[in-house]
């Protein structure tokens, strides 16, 4: 009697075993296939309604900026380059996702200093410290001689890739730093507070070079700076981050801002107005090109938005046109085309 009844218990457990892998699985399926959805639900590039920056033959000694993915950006007058970050290679999704160590491609950096001729290049100069625009910061510098400007954890990511200390410029906030005919600045910012309860991800520093193979995390983000780049012919504020602090800019003139709009949709359009007030409105800029819109995790040279989940740039770039329309009805906004250089300012009229 005893026996029938443990075989009874023991087959209901398995039952009720049964029927709760059953269902955590189904559970499990239903939540994968939720999330595959959502990170598939990507609005198409074409349905932001901005004209592309207007095709031109600039001469050999126009200012041009090429945009490269994310915030880095190749500027260049002929005789002199200068790189804002420095983020060729491309960690995949699972290596973001699962905290993989990582490493900068370098054959691919070669091939890129290579395919866009980056023959000439100064400096190297990141927004601030995070992977996705220091991460190739030293193999870039070993490999062109630039000097690296930065904070002191960008220092120490430079460090941690052998880059000479004769290379490495730790910058003074609001000082002036010549290379060639440009003139750069870095003022203090804030990244965007685009993480949890408001928050920085990876927020912090790097206080000793950074050995690779490591994390995403490990790059840190440190001090955030907007960035001036002035030249003889007209002068570029760069906003890497779509953080900001109030007046940080009331005395900057530009007439190109080249901002960084990605996580504007989770901040809000009220967010989204002071920010353009106090990078574009204050600056009293005629164009607007947006950086780190895309996805930083497909592959070099592909632009796709971002799945809307994590970042509606449809819905940004509408607050965007609705907001200049109040403000600045004379700004220009233009997209920026992966690869190809821009030119920033007018160039003079040859003489008769």
């Amino acid at each position: 009697m005893a026996e029938a009844l443990f075989s009874r218990i023991l087959d209901r457990i398995k039952e009720w075993a049964l029927r709760a892998v059953i269902t955590i699985a189904g559970i499990i399926l239903i939540g994968a296939t939720a999330i595959a959805w959502l990170l598939r639900d990507r609005p198409p590039l074409d349905t932001i309604d901005w004209p592309p920056v207007p095709i031109g033959e600039p001469t050999a000694s126009a200012v041009t900026v090429t945009w490269f993915g994310v915030a880095t950006l190749l500027f260049d007058d002929g005789e002199t380059q200068l790189l804002i970050d420095g983020f060729f290679s491309r960690p995949s999704p699972a290596d973001i996702i699962l905290g993989m160590p990582v490493e900068s491609d370098i054959p691919h950096i070669n091939y890129t200093i290579d395919e866009y001729r980056i023959r000439r290049l100064a400096a190297i100069v990141p927004v601030h410290s995070h992977f996705d625009h220091a991460m190739d910061i030293g193999a870039i510098a070993n490999r062109s001689g630039a000097s690296i400007l930065g904070s002191e954890s960008t220092a120490s990511i430079a460090r941690g890739t052998g880059v000479p200390e004769d290379q490495i410029i730790v910058a003074q906030t609001d000082a002036q730093y010549t290379f060639g005919d440009f003139r750069v600045t870095l003022i203090d910012s804030i990244h965007a507070p685009i993480g949890w309860g408001g928050s920085i991800p990876f927020a912090g520093t790097v206080d000793a070079p950074l050995e690779t193979p490591a994390p995403i995390s490990a790059w840190r983000a440190g001090k955030s700076y907007s960035i001036v780049v002035a030249h003889d012919q007209g002068t570029t504020l760069v906003q890497g981050s779509a953080g900001f602090l109030e007046g940080a800019l009331d005395a900057v003139r530009a007439d190109v801002v080249l901002l960084g709009v990605w996580g504007l949709s989770g901040l809000g359009r009220d967010y989204t107005e002071r920010y353009w007030q106090s990078l574009v409105t204050a600056t009293g800029a005629v164009r607007v090109l947006p950086i780190h819109f895309a996805d930083y995790s497909r592959p070099f040279g592909e632009i796709r938005l971002s799945p809307r989940i994590l970042d509606d740039f449809a819905e940004t770039s509408t607050w965007l046109n609705e907001i200049r329309h109040i403000w600045d009805t004379n700004t220009q906004l233009q997209m920026p085309e992966f690869g190809r250089p821009i030119l920033l300012y007018p160039q003079p009229v040859p003489e008769a």
